[in-house]
Protein backbone atom coordinates (compact mmCIF):
# COMPACT_ATOMS: atom_id res chain seq x y z
CA UNK A 1 0.00 0.00 0.00
CA UNK A 2 0.74 3.35 -1.14
CA UNK A 3 -0.68 6.11 1.39
CA UNK A 4 1.87 8.72 1.56
CA UNK A 5 3.68 10.90 -1.50
CA UNK A 6 6.59 13.03 -0.77
CA UNK A 7 7.95 15.92 -2.93
CA UNK A 8 10.02 18.94 -2.46
CA UNK A 9 13.62 16.93 -2.29
CA UNK A 10 17.04 18.86 -3.90
CA UNK A 11 20.38 19.82 -3.78
CA UNK A 12 20.90 23.16 -2.10
CA UNK A 13 23.81 25.13 -0.10
CA UNK A 14 24.62 25.45 3.51
CA UNK A 15 22.66 28.28 4.98
CA UNK A 16 19.85 27.94 2.25
CA UNK A 17 16.14 26.43 2.60
CA UNK A 18 13.77 23.96 1.31
CA UNK A 19 10.70 22.56 1.89
CA UNK A 20 9.78 19.17 1.86
CA UNK A 21 5.65 18.25 1.07
CA UNK A 22 3.62 14.69 1.84
CA UNK A 23 0.26 14.13 0.19
CA UNK A 24 -1.80 11.19 1.47
CA UNK A 25 -3.54 9.13 -0.87
CA UNK A 26 -6.11 6.09 -0.49
CA UNK A 27 -7.84 4.54 2.56
CA UNK A 28 -7.22 7.42 4.94
CA UNK A 29 -7.32 6.80 9.10
CA UNK A 30 -6.99 8.40 12.09
CA UNK A 31 -3.56 8.54 13.31
CA UNK A 32 -2.01 9.12 16.56
CA UNK A 33 0.79 11.58 14.78
CA UNK A 34 2.58 12.19 11.83
CA UNK A 35 6.34 12.34 11.69
CA UNK A 36 9.06 12.82 9.14
CA UNK A 37 12.24 10.79 9.62
CA UNK A 38 15.37 10.99 8.09
CA UNK A 39 18.27 8.54 7.26
CA UNK A 40 22.29 9.63 6.11
CA UNK A 41 24.39 7.36 4.45
CA UNK A 42 26.06 5.12 7.32
CA UNK A 43 24.10 6.48 10.46
CA UNK A 44 20.74 4.72 11.98
CA UNK A 45 17.37 6.45 11.07
CA UNK A 46 16.34 9.18 13.15
CA UNK A 47 13.24 11.14 13.85
CA UNK A 48 13.39 14.36 12.98
CA UNK A 49 9.95 16.22 13.62
CA UNK A 50 6.90 14.77 14.53
CA UNK A 51 2.84 16.49 15.12
CA UNK A 52 0.20 14.42 17.06
CA UNK A 53 -3.13 14.91 16.29
CA UNK A 54 -4.13 17.29 18.53
CA UNK A 55 -1.19 19.46 16.92
CA UNK A 56 1.73 19.61 19.65
CA UNK A 57 5.09 19.49 17.87
CA UNK A 58 8.62 17.62 18.75
CA UNK A 59 11.60 18.10 17.11
CA UNK A 60 15.04 16.51 17.29
CA UNK A 61 17.83 18.54 18.88
CA UNK A 62 20.02 18.58 15.78
CA UNK A 63 17.08 20.54 14.29
CA UNK A 64 15.41 22.30 16.62
CA UNK A 65 15.34 26.20 15.74
CA UNK A 66 15.37 25.61 11.75
CA UNK A 67 12.70 22.86 11.35
CA UNK A 68 9.05 23.03 11.08
CA UNK A 69 6.78 20.47 10.92
CA UNK A 70 3.29 21.28 9.71
CA UNK A 71 -0.48 19.85 8.23
CA UNK A 72 -1.85 22.50 6.30
CA UNK A 73 -4.54 22.47 3.69
CA UNK A 74 -8.10 20.85 3.38
CA UNK A 75 -6.52 17.50 3.18
CA UNK A 76 -4.01 18.12 5.98
CA UNK A 77 -0.98 17.44 4.00
CA UNK A 78 2.44 16.87 5.60
CA UNK A 79 5.17 19.67 5.31
CA UNK A 80 8.64 20.20 6.97
CA UNK A 81 10.49 23.47 6.17
CA UNK A 82 14.07 23.62 6.43
CA UNK A 83 15.92 27.00 7.63
CA UNK A 84 19.73 27.18 7.32
CA UNK A 85 20.27 23.78 6.17
CA UNK A 86 23.51 22.08 7.26
CA UNK A 87 25.67 19.72 5.31
CA UNK A 88 24.33 17.55 8.20
CA UNK A 89 21.14 17.25 7.09
CA UNK A 90 22.11 15.25 4.05
CA UNK A 91 19.86 12.90 3.89
CA UNK A 92 16.73 10.79 2.51
CA UNK A 93 14.09 12.13 4.22
CA UNK A 94 10.59 10.01 4.97
CA UNK A 95 7.25 11.17 5.75
CA UNK A 96 5.53 8.81 8.46
CA UNK A 97 1.97 7.81 9.41
CA UNK A 98 1.57 6.57 13.08
CA UNK A 99 -1.49 4.07 13.78
CA UNK A 100 -3.80 5.21 16.42
CA UNK A 101 -3.03 5.94 19.33
CA UNK A 102 -4.97 3.14 21.17
CA UNK A 103 -1.96 1.16 19.77
CA UNK A 104 0.76 3.19 21.21
CA UNK A 105 2.76 1.92 24.46
CA UNK A 106 4.70 4.13 26.74
CA UNK A 107 5.09 7.13 24.24
CA UNK A 108 6.02 4.97 21.33
CA UNK A 109 3.54 4.60 18.22
CA UNK A 110 4.90 2.48 15.62
CA UNK A 111 4.61 3.60 12.13
CA UNK A 112 1.81 2.48 9.70
CA UNK A 113 2.72 3.90 6.41
CA UNK A 114 5.61 5.46 5.04
CA UNK A 115 6.73 7.55 2.07
CA UNK A 116 9.11 6.42 -0.61
CA UNK A 117 11.57 9.10 0.74
CA UNK A 118 13.12 11.84 -0.84
CA UNK A 119 16.90 13.15 -0.89
CA UNK A 120 18.06 16.43 0.95
CA UNK A 121 21.48 16.71 -0.13
CA UNK A 122 23.04 19.99 1.56
CA UNK A 123 26.83 21.41 0.01
CA UNK A 124 29.29 23.33 1.64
Amino acid sequence: QVHLVESGGGSVQAGGSLKLSCAESGYIFTTCGMDWYRQAPGKERELVARISSDGTTSYADSVKGRFTISQTGPKNALYLQMDSLKTDDTAVYYCAAEVECKFCSGGYCPIADWGQGTQVTVSP
